[in-house]
This record gives structure tokens, sequence and C-alpha cells, in this order.
């Protein structure tokens, strides 16, 4: 079973994705970091609610990081 693929987006000078991204680090070993202003498309989607949390590609978690499904998903 492959490992669950875990994506943020997050803004530039953003304080709180910078304590997101600081949590989860502390929770998995490896994960993508994308500027959610790179793309018309993810800002659209999910401008107004950075940081978010994606595991292949459904939305775990926004704005405060939700360590207990972080820990669920990457278990398996």
């Amino acid at each position: 079973m492959p490992e669950p693929r875990f994506l943020v987006y997050t803004r530039e000078s953003c304080a709180l994705c910078d304590e997101f991204i600081a949590g989860l680090t502390e929770l998995l070993d490896g994960f993508e970091v994308r500027d959610v202003d790179a793309d018309p498309t993810t800002r659209r989607r999910y401008g107004l609610k950075v940081p978010v949390l994606t595991c292949d590609g459904s939305i775990v978690c926004h704005g405060r990081l939700d360590r207990a499904a972080v820990e669920r998903l990457a278990r398996g």
C-alpha cells in the first residue's frame, strides 16, 4: 500500500502557515508545500482557508492543524 501523500497550501508571509508547517513537521517525515497564490485554481479553491492540508487530494484540515487526523492518516 503506498504512503499517503500530504500537501500543504500556504501563502507567503503567513504566520499561521509557518506555525502550521512547524507542527506538521513534528508529525510527518515528508510533505509537499505549495503557494496557494501560484495557481488561479488553488487560489479560488483554498485562498481564504490557508493553511490547508490535503491527503491524497482530500482536505484534512485548514486554519489549525488537526494533529489527531494527521496521525490517523499517517498510520494508515
